[in-house]
């Protein structure tokens, strides 16, 4: 039987670390992968069985990189503390856990939940990530939405997992703010200059595409909001963007 390292990275995530383990407790090996919380995240995790490494965070795809060298299985399942395995995907992956896989990654399918509410569109429909893979797979160097980086194909599991986004709009635009940030510099490094171009087309046509052609108004009111808000994160990167431009010596 094959043998999974599950691995969460946390940060102050004393609200979700506990359903999160639980998530994951069919795994062989669960690893929590804490960036100094100040909250009770680690003190929430001691109580169960898992292994807790501290490492000061810098980006998503850092962290994780550096995280799965540290399994001691040859296969990896990456968890956000936010998300939670559906009874379907669980069920699916013990079984998969006998088999004998055809591919050294696999894409899973996410539902995405915003104020409380599954969001069916707005732009959601089609949110699927790599968190089952080989341990010797690493993320792209990339500051924000990285996935796997590997040549061969990557297999699909049939069933979801569960992803209880943000909070509130508090929460949302927090979180924005440093994705934002780090959106800039990736955009920043390949030498992309804005233009009015993208503080008005672009964050436009985001919410033409999400709400009306990708089907937000079908999630009614919370849709709205759900496209409003990423318009506007469109419009934050490349503000940020005009400043990194601006503070640069090259410029």
């Amino acid at each position: 039987m094959l043998k999974i390292t599950a691995i969460i990275p946390t940060f102050n995530e004393q609200d979700h670390i506990l359903q999160a383990i639980e998530s994951v407790s069919w795994a062989d090996e669960i690893i929590v992968v804490d960036s100094f919380s100040t909250d009770k995240t680690v003190e929430l995790a001691l109580e169960k069985r898992v292994k807790i490494i501290k490492r000061e965070y810098q980006y998503s795809a850092s962290q994780k990189n550096w995280a799965i060298p540290q399994a001691t299985n040859d296969w990896i399942f990456l968890l956000d503390a936010d998300e939670r395995l559906s009874v379907s995907l669980k069920e699916e992956i013990l079984k998969w856990k006998t088999s004998n896989p055809k591919h050294n990654a696999y894409w899973i399918r996410r539902i995405n939940h915003f104020m409380g509410k599954k969001i069916k569109y707005s732009g959601w429909q089609g949110d699927k990530v790599v968190r089952l893979f080989k341990k010797e797979c690493r993320y792209e160097d990339k500051k924000v939405h990285s996935e796997i980086s590997y040549s061969g194909e990557i297999g699909n599991l049939s069933n979801p997992l569960l992803h209880f986004t943000f909070k509130n709009t508090t929460h949302y635009l927090k979180k924005w703010d440093q994705y934002s940030t780090w959106s800039a510099k990736d955009h920043f490094e390949k030498g992309e200059n804005p233009s009015f171009f993208h503080f008005l087309i672009k964050p436009a046509f985001r919410f033409f595409r999400d709400f009306f052609l990708r089907g937000g108004f079908l999630d009614g009111k919370t849709g709205f909001i759900v496209c409003k808000l990423s318009s506007m994160g469109v419009f934050l990167r490349y503000v940020k963007l005009k400043e990194l431009k601006n503070n640069s010596p090259t410029k």
